[in-house]
């Protein structure tokens, strides 16, 4: 069966990104396989000028900044593919790599959205932060990786070099099923950055897609190209996307009791931070849920209204029925194949 796919790039600023990781996405990118779009978030600088040094790529102008989540759908809405593949304007792409992700495609039919091997820019041994070997959550929604738990980042020794089913797909390079992502609503614009990929996968399981990991893509990438690790707006979002993720996708019985749990363990990082004397951290975690509960009634109406289905989080292929902060600060299990 034949099938239409691009590749979106969405850019906010990036000319020195594009003019670096853009002719390896070129390079290694078959136009017979895909169509290459930059979708650019309002920039000011001359984004577009390096773009349109490659005849292959299509640029699209946005608006304004929209932010991650809205302006991937605002650049989806305008894109008629099957398939799109969600890339990061800091991520250097391999030979085959699409092919890779493409081939997913035929061997599971109920595929919502896939993600390669990512390994890091700088440390090329190294798996990276975001994404890594397949994303995971425990039971109170803290997003962990094959190959990253917390700040302890892996060597990659092909440990991992098995196709599973994960939890979440990294947005840093994502091939998503296009009918898929408008009937699980798209990335939530409520999120801004940060943690949308993770809620929309656990959207997408909930109508019963799959989220797989192959190693039979590899990519590499910077990391940190919009929000640098550790940021303390980067922090804001990271916390209060969480709760937000939990408040939408637990099952309303459950709801409660796990954002609960979740506020007491941010309490203690808050402090943890505190003692430690980082205190922009523990302005971002403080305010981070005061803006979660502030806004609470304003989101309840919105995630009431989209109505989505909810399931048993913890029998989803991908969710760990424990807690990987006391497996990893209080047990010492650092990595994935300890836990």
């Amino acid at each position: 069966m034949s099938r239409s796919v691009a590749v979106i790039i969405l850019s906010w600023n990036g000319e020195h990104y594009l003019e670096k990781f853009l002719p390896s996405v070129v390079q290694h990118t078959p136009v017979s396989l895909a169509k290459i779009i930059v979708a650019d978030n309002g920039s000011t600088d001359n984004s577009e000028t390096v773009v349109k040094k490659f005849p292959s790529v299509e640029f699209l102008p946005l608006k304004k900044n929209y932010g991650f989540a809205d302006g991937y759908n605002k650049a989806i809405e305008q894109t008629n593919a099957d398939w799109i593949v969600l890339l990061n304007q800091d991520v250097e792409v391999t030979e085959g790599w699409l092919e890779g992700l493409l081939k997913q495609i035929s061997l599971y039919p109920k595929l919502g959205a896939c993600q390669p091997k990512i390994l890091s820019l700088n440390q090329r041994t190294h798996f990276e932060y975001a994404g890594a070997a397949g994303g995971f959550l425990d039971k109170y929604g803290y997003p962990f990786c094959r190959g990253r738990i917390f700040d302890t980042i892996e060597e990659d020794k092909n440990q991992y070099n098995n196709e599973t089913e994960i939890a979440w797909a990294s947005g840093a390079c994502m091939l998503v099923n296009r009918n898929a992502y408008l009937q699980a609503g798209g990335l939530d614009d409520l999120f801004f950055a940060h943690m949308e990929e993770i809620d929309l996968c656990w959207r997408l399981k909930n109508l019963d897609y799959e989220i797989r990991f192959t190693p039979a893509s590899k990519v590499y990438h910077l990391g940190g190209g919009s929000l640098p690790q550790g940021n303390p707006r980067k922090v804001f979002l990271n916390f209060r996307n969480s709760l937000l993720m939990l408040y939408k996708n637990l099952e309303k019985h459950e709801r409660g009791r796990i954002i609960f749990m979740r506020l007491l363990l941010d309490h203690i990082a808050a402090y943890r931070a505190l003692f430690t004397g980082n205190f922009s951290d523990f302005r971002a975690i403080a305010k981070a849920h005061y803006h979660f509960l502030l806004m609470c009634g304003e989101w309840k109406k919105k995630v009431n209204a989209k109505n989505f289905p909810r399931k048993n989080h913890l029998v989803l292929p991908g969710f760990y029925n424990g807690s990987i902060v006391k497996k990893y600060f209080l047990q010492g299990k650092k990595i994935f194949s300890q836990l």
